[in-house]
């Protein structure tokens, strides 16, 4: 087993036997561990008691956080003609149609988000092998294929986030930066939960909200209470 650093074992060392903190007490510990010469991103993880594999306890969906992500994201947007100029205008990094699947298809994906208009779905769909396993495949649901491409890049620069649920029932998404104040952060992570709670499936049985945690990128983790994730915490 590989030796722990002094700093990895001084985090885990300030982490033992907290379970179940509040938002606030999580994300104390996360930006007082947090000693990396880079800017780490704060992490959430929920555990849903869903079973993805049902189309009727799919968890999937969009929040466009209060304080952003701290994150410069790339965005490819599939258009032609004006939507393309308006796509440019608004800030996209990269514009094309038949050229950019081409690009995509020679393995070059240089982007974090993708956005389509419907007359572009044809092309896209080409790509489901390609862009669908990096979940970034555009969706009419979560926002991404859409005549406003304007609106739609700039929510995805803005710090708008996706989320899926994984097979094993786990949601998990950047909800800013250890930098950004407390407040920030907490307002951050209450916006996600809140989110992934309304986008609780028909098919959901029993508990929905099981397990919530948080961790900066290189710091252990910690399970925060679920009634303080939620704004229900009655302290």
């Amino acid at each position: 087993m590989a030796k722990l650093g002094k700093r990895a074992k001084a985090a885990r060392e300030a982490f033992a036997g907290k379970e179940n903190v509040t938002v606030d007490e999580a994300l104390s510990l996360i930006k007082t561990n947090a000693k990396t010469k880079f800017d780490e991103t704060v992490e959430i993880a929920m555990n849903l008691g869903v079973d993805p594999r049902h189309a009727d306890q799919m968890v999937r969906g969009v929040v466009s956080l209060p304080n952003g992500t701290g994150k410069t994201v790339r965005v490819a947007v599939f258009a032609r003609g004006p939507k393309a100029d308006e796509a440019k205008a608004a800030g996209a990094d990269i514009v094309g149609a038949e050229d950019l699947m081409e690009t995509v298809q020679g393995g070059t994906i240089e982007f974090d988000r993708c956005i389509a208009t419907p007359d572009m779905m044809p092309i896209v769909g080409r790509l489901g092998k390609v862009l669908g396993p990096r979940n970034l495949m555009p969706n009419p649901k979560v926002g991404t294929v859409t005549m406003d491409v304007a609106e739609a890049v700039k929510a995805a620069k803005g710090g708008q986030v996706q989320f899926k649920a994984e097979k094993n029932g786990v949601v998990h998404a950047g909800v800013g930066k250890v930098s950004f104040d407390a407040d920030k952060l907490r307002e951050n992570v209450l916006a996600f939960v809140d989110a992934v709670s309304k986008a609780k499936p028909s098919g959901a049985k029993g508990s929905y909200l099981k397990k919530i945690s948080l961790a900066s990128t290189m710091g252990p983790g910690v399970t925060v209470s679920v009634e303080s994730a939620t704004g229900n915490d009655p302290a």
